[in-house]
């Protein structure tokens, strides 16, 4: 059985702390929004669909402990959670999509009502990721040949999306349907997602992984040990620019030079029709420990600077297809991303 990233329990929102995985699977049981939102700033929850799927939870956590009757107070002290979580990762879509929705959920009726009306649109958003990630993984399945060796980058299964996955919600979709896979993941430094948390999971399902470092993808190309890359997304640009995880981008010129199709998994929720193109998305960038530091031991001499941009961009014209859960949508990207929607 797949392992939940998150459920909601009596009122309380349990996580399972992917930063202890694969050594310890500690779960979390969270009654206080101010835990939520340190959970997603320190990435105990992860990946794009489960950080909005998280954070609804959250807000209505928050809306449940605040006490006054009156509905103007109680409106005022909802916009403080709600800020809270709007300020704790700027780079995935879902986020605020889950925040909108939380806010339209919150317009009608007394206190009561929408403190319940809060927990059922939360309960609402993470059904529908379930939902768009199974149906995307078996579209974006039709794609992936018997024998394929894939290529992916960071971590794009349940974990990360609360619900069935994408880019490995795809791998295990190939497999259901009797296609032999097997996949190269890069180890996705500097929090190493890939080697602590895509082959746990792909263990699970039983799929062969190899692990590689990041800066191997290229060689294993070259050789032509790799049929196709598929990785997940945070944000998707009006255009097809696409923002996920540092080293995307690489992977995808790499990719491009060596005639490999690249395919980009995610929800529509990931899809923010706001941004004419990629550069207008915000990128993330986190502490320079994690780059000097591994599980806070330092690899690097003390004092050395350090950059830590946590998501990087890559532009259409080097992505080969975007599945979603509407249909595989390819060039131009604008139209199939607007009707997709």
């Amino acid at each position: 059985m797949t392992t939940r990233a998150l459920e909601w329990l009596d009122g309380k929102l349990r996580i399972l702390d992917q930063s202890r995985l694969p050594g310890e699977q500690i779960f979390a049981d969270l009654d206080n929004y101010r835990d939520v939102v340190l959970a997603i700033k320190e990435m105990r929850i992860r990946g794009a669909p489960a950080i909005g799927v998280t954070a609804a939870y959250g807000i209505a956590l928050g809306a449940s402990s605040i006490k006054t009757a009156n509905k103007d107070e109680f409106l005022a002290q909802l916009n403080q959670v709600v800020q809270a979580f709007t300020a704790s990762r700027p780079t995935a879509a879902n986020l605020f999509q889950a925040i909108d929705r939380m806010k339209k959920a919150a317009r009608e009726g007394g206190v009561t009502e929408l403190k319940n009306s809060l927990v059922n649109e939360a309960k609402r958003i993470h059904q529908e990721e379930i939902t768009a990630t199974k149906q995307l993984s078996q579209l974006g399945a039709e794609l992936i040949k018997d024998g394929f060796t894939l290529l992916t980058h960071c971590n794009a299964g349940p974990l990360a999306t609360a619900g069935y996955g994408t880019a490995l919600g795809v791998i295990k979709a190939a497999k259901d349907q009797g296609k032999r896979v097997s996949v190269f993941a890069t180890e996705t430094r500097p929090l190493l997602q890939g080697a602590r948390l895509t082959t746990w999971e792909l263990r699970q399902e039983g799929i062969p992984v190899t692990l590689i470092t990041d800066s191997m993808a290229g060689y294993f190309m070259q050789q032509r040990k790799i049929d196709c890359v598929i990785v997940g997304a945070d944000r998707i640009a009006a255009n097809g620019d696409v923002a996920n995880k540092i080293g995307t981008y690489t992977l995808a010129v790499l990719a491009k030079e060596s005639e490999i199709p690249f395919y980009v998994a995610a929800p529509t929720s990931t899809i923010d029709l706001s941004l004419s193109s990629g550069d207008k998305i915000p990128i993330e960038e986190r502490s320079p420990e994690e780059v000097t530091h591994i599980h806070g031991v330092p690899i690097a001499p003390e004092g050395t600077k350090a950059a830590n941009p946590a998501f990087d961009v890559t532009p259409h014209s080097y992505i080969t297809a975007i599945i979603t859960e509407k249909g595989i949508i390819r060039e131009p990207y604008t139209e199939g991303l607007n009707r997709g929607q």
